[in-house]
């Protein structure tokens, strides 16, 4: 996990006695959205790429390649494997060129790529949203000895160092089991402490508010409490990590899949084609070009688009924005 979400976390972790954040009607949120460009710019993009990714199979059919057929005779053999033509061998058969030593479609890699790349995140990122807010909701629900037994293990998997962890559970498990379904249980068993840490303060906020001990006064179990009264006043700073969470597992995946735990051929994803291509860099740069631009957009657009939900979700953010650069255009005058 970055510093910068672990920061937020802990953040989030010390206004505990603070007042939650208001819950926004979807009304007040999109209009509020529409209102930041960046963030809509974001999400336009967002949505381009998991279209992209839907519709890798109808993509790769249009331009009649697959990601896993060899070319051999695309690449020059004499030079160690080179692609043949300008551009790494861009032509109307292959749009972004063939990638080196196997003549493979690039396009099709790439296509195929963000499905797994974008699908493993997402999977990740849903499984550490489960299991930090069931935690965090026992933690501020349960009795003191309840909420000190899980709050030190939140502290544990904080303190975990996560890129060794994950390498040392890849590196163990055999190799027919499928990659991106471990990929996606190792960062989401291990990325989960952020998410416990904001419901744990937010529930303890929460759950000294009048209709919420009147609930439990009339016997409610903290079931009953935690799924009527409390998680629909959690969704918003949930929400809002998880988007935030979502482009850091991206670059995890990535990372993993470039130290060479990750993914493996021949099922492409972005990080497995970097890890590939840093021997190609000065003969075939297109190779390496492509998969970095692709993930540098693609991580910065969630960010952008995070950030601007974030401001959407909390009517409050937003106005402390607006009147922090009133006052600086003030003392600039």
């Amino acid at each position: 996990m970055s510093e910068a979400l672990l920061a937020e976390a802990e953040k989030a972790e010390g206004a505990g006695a603070a007042e939650a954040a208001p819950a926004s009607g979807g009304r007040p949120f999109w209009r509020r959205l529409r209102t930041r460009r960046s963030a809509l710019i974001a999400a336009a993009i967002v949505a381009l790429l998991v279209l992209v990714a839907l519709a890798a199979p109808l993509l790769s059919a249009l331009e009649g390649q697959n990601p896993t057929t060899f070319h051999p005779a695309l690449v020059d053999s004499a030079s160690g494997g080179v692609p043949l033509g300008a551009f790494g061998g861009i032509s109307g058969e292959h749009w972004l060129g063939v990638e080196p030593l196997t003549g493979r479609d690039l396009f099709a890699r790439v296509v195929y790529g963000a499905r797994v790349s974008l699908g493993v995140a997402l999977a990740a990122t849903l499984l550490q949203v489960v299991i930090g807010t069931g935690i965090g909701l026992a933690a501020g629900l349960g009795n003191r000895y309840v909420d000190q037994a899980l709050s030190r293990v939140t502290d544990v998997v904080v303190a975990l160092p996560t890129m060794v962890i994950a390498l040392g559970a890849l590196a163990v498990v055999p190799t027919g089991f499928p990659r991106p379904v471990l990929i996606a249980v190792v960062v989401g068993l291990i990325g989960w402490s952020g998410i416990s840490k904001i419901v744990r303060a937010q529930t303890l906020s929460l759950k000294s508010r009048d209709h919420v001990a009147a609930a439990r006064l009339s016997g409610w179990s903290s079931w009953q409490v935690a799924r009527r009264e409390l998680l629909p006043a959690l969704g918003a700073p949930v929400i809002t990590y998880a988007v935030l969470l979502f482009p850091s597992n991206i670059v995890v995946e990535a990372a993993l899949s470039f130290l060479g735990v990750g993914i493996k051929p021949p099922t492409p994803s972005w990080g497995q084609m970097l890890s590939d291509a840093d021997t190609w860099y000065q003969a075939a740069p297109t190779y390496l070009l492509i998969p970095a631009v692709l993930l540098f957009v693609t991580v910065l657009a969630l960010t952008v688009l995070g950030e601007g939900v974030r401001t959407a979700l909390d009517p409050r953010a937003a106005s402390r924005l607006r009147i922090g650069t009133g006052r600086k255009k003030e003392a600039d005058a």
